[in-house]
């Protein structure tokens, strides 16, 4: 026994709302209709991919950078901190770090010019107590 209601393959008929609707369908239901392709998007990602790590790269190489100064800043106070000195520097005042004889650190007030020791290099002590490198003025 056939049954009657069995519509062929072919035809798109919805048993739930009783109609046929082929054409409200988001997909082709016959051999005629279009194919779908699913859409390339490796260009796009890839394009997106490169776009993010460049930016990445780009803040992570400025964070090295900010970590680096502020690694030099530590290297720097712990060196005249660390060094002897047997006055209380002045904030703004410029300062001189030289290694003695005895290889021992101190800070002077002494310019480059003026002395035969090895000059480390010069400072200026600012309102945070820390010491910023400076060039030596002559």
């Amino acid at each position: 026994m056939k049954n009657e209601s069995k519509k062929p393959d072919l035809v798109v008929f919805n048993e739930e709302t009783k109609q046929y609707d082929a054409a409200l369908k988001p997909y082709g239901t016959s051999a005629s209709a279009p194919t779908i392709k699913p859409l390339n998007t490796a260009t796009w990602r890839n394009d997106g991919v490169q776009r993010v790590n460049k930016k990445i790269k780009s803040e992570f190489d400025e964070v090295k950078k900010q970590y680096e100064k502020l690694l030099e800043k530590f290297h720097y106070n712990d060196l005249v901190y660390n060094a002897n000195f047997s006055f209380e520097p002045n904030i703004g005042e410029e300062y001189h770090l030289y290694k003695g004889k005895n290889q021992q650190n101190f800070l002077s007030i002494i310019h480059p010019n003026q002395c035969n020791f090895e000059h480390i290099g010069s400072f200026r002590l600012n309102s945070d107590k820390m010491w910023e490198k400076v060039d030596a003025t002559n």
